[in-house]
């Protein structure tokens, strides 16, 4: 027989430590990535991030950090400075809010290519 505290001790949540805990790197993340879509301009620096961007994300090593993940997703493309201390990054924006193959040809200068069609054909 099941004693009434068990059968109450199974319905509860886990305790809060025994929690998963979200992932606060995930979430500086997010604002990161949501603020430099409304950021007004076609580049953003360190020192914009820190200065202007989400409080959580004002530390430079952070922003450094979470701007290079961005970048390795195709949110944001490196721009070479002559000092190795600025760094600075061209956004890109897409329709959506998702990078197209478009949107990244044209934020680094490149003309798309012509997709190919179902019956061989390109687009003009």
């Amino acid at each position: 027989m099941v004693d009434l505290f068990k059968r109450l001790d199974a319905g509860r949540p886990p305790p809060a430590e025994n929690r998963p805990k979200p992932d606060a790197n995930a979430r500086d993340l997010q604002k990161l990535h949501e603020w430099i879509q409304h950021w007004d301009k076609p580049t953003v620096s360190v020192q914009d991030i820190c200065y202007r961007g989400p409080n959580s994300v004002r530390n430079r090593k952070k922003a450094i950090g979470l701007a290079e993940i961005l970048a390795g997703h195709g949110w944001l493309i490196p721009i070479k400075r002559r000092r190795r201390d600025m760094k600075w990054w061209r956004i890109v924006r897409g329709l959506g809010g998702y990078p197209t193959v478009a949107t990244m040809a044209t934020a680094v200068g490149i003309e798309a290519r012509p997709t190919p069609l179902q019956n061989g054909q390109t687009n003009p």
